[in-house]
C-alpha cells in the first residue's frame, strides 16, 4: 500500500527527502552525439527548454535528433529534494520528475517546434505514468524559462487538448510551471541510448498530430 501511494502522491516539502548540498558525481563534459558541452553557461544566443515526458532515456533521444538542438542533458526537476539520486527519485519521495534540458538555437528552430515534438512524443493525458512506466517521476511536465515560454506552452496545451478531445482522449495532465532547480542525472543516464542502442525506450505518442502553427485552439 505504501509503494502504491508513492506512485500516485507527490510528497510535500516536509515529507520529501532532504537531499544534499552537492551532487555526488561530476557530469560528463560533452554530449556523446552532438559534441557540445552538457552544462552551462551556454553560448550567447542559445535558449533553454525543459520537458518531462516519461523515461528520460528515450525522451532525450527525441530531442537530440531534432534540428537546431545544440545539446541535451537529463536530470531531475519539479520536486523538493536537493541534488537527488536516481534511486531517491524512483522512490517517489522527492517529487521530481525525469526531465530533459534542451539547449537550442532560436535562429534554426523555435520553442513552438519543440513543444510540438514534446506533445506528439508521449501521451500527456496519462497521470503519473507513461505506458508501463508507473510513478510520479514519469509525469508529463513543461518547465518554462520566461513569461513568453509560459504563455506559449499554455496555448499549445489548449490547442492539443482540442484535437485530443476530438480523437477520444481525456484531459491533459501536463503541469506547466516556471522552471525551478534542474539537477543533472548521473553520468550513465546521459545519452543512455547512444551508449546502449538496444536499451529500453518507453517513449510513445498518441498518434494525434499537434496543431501548433496550423490552427488556433477553439475558444
Amino acid at each position: 500500500m505504501l509503494f502504491s501511494r508513492r506512485q500516485n502522491h507527490l510528497p510535500t516539502p516536509e515529507e520529501a527527502l532532504k537531499g544534499r548540498p552537492e551532487p555526488g558525481f561530476t557530469v560528463p563534459d560533452r554530449h556523446t552525439v552532438l559534441g557540445n558541452p552538457l552544462n552551462g553557461p551556454y553560448p550567447q544566443g542559445l535558449a533553454v527548454a525543459d520537458f518531462g515526458l516519461g523515461c528520460f532515456w528515450g525522451a532525450e533521444r527525441v530531442f537530440w535528433q531534432a534540428p537546431g538542438v545544440w545539446t541535451t542533458l537529463v536530470g531531475y526537476q519539479g520536486g523538493h529534494t536537493e541534488n537527488p539520486t536516481y534511486e531517491e527519485v524512483c522512490s517517489g519521495l522527492t517529487a521530481h520528475t525525469e526531465a530533459v534540458r534542451v539547449v537550442f538555437d532560436p535562429a534554426v528552430t523555435s520553442y513552438g517546434a519543440l513543444l510540438k515534438l514534446f506533445w506528439e512524443s508521449h501521451d500527456p493525458t496519462q497521470h503519473f505514468r507513461q505506458g508501463n512506466d508507473v510513478g510520479t517521476q514519469y509525469r508529463s511536465a513543461v518547465y518554462t524559462h520566461s513569461p513568453e515560454q509560459q504563455s506559449e506552452a499554455e496555448s499549445s496545451r489548449a490547442a492539443y487538448q482540442s484535437v485530443l478531445t476530438g480523437s477520444g482522449y481525456g484531459e491533459i495532465a501536463t503541469e506547466i510551471l516556471p522552471a525551478g532547480p534542474f539537477y543533472p542525472a548521473e553520468p550513465y543516464h546521459q545519452q543512455y541510448l547512444d551508449k546502449n542502442p538496444a536499451g529500453y525506450c518507453g517513449i510513445g505518442g498518441t498518434g494525434v498530430s499537434c496543431p501548433i502553427g496550423v490552427a488556433p485552439a477553439d475558444g
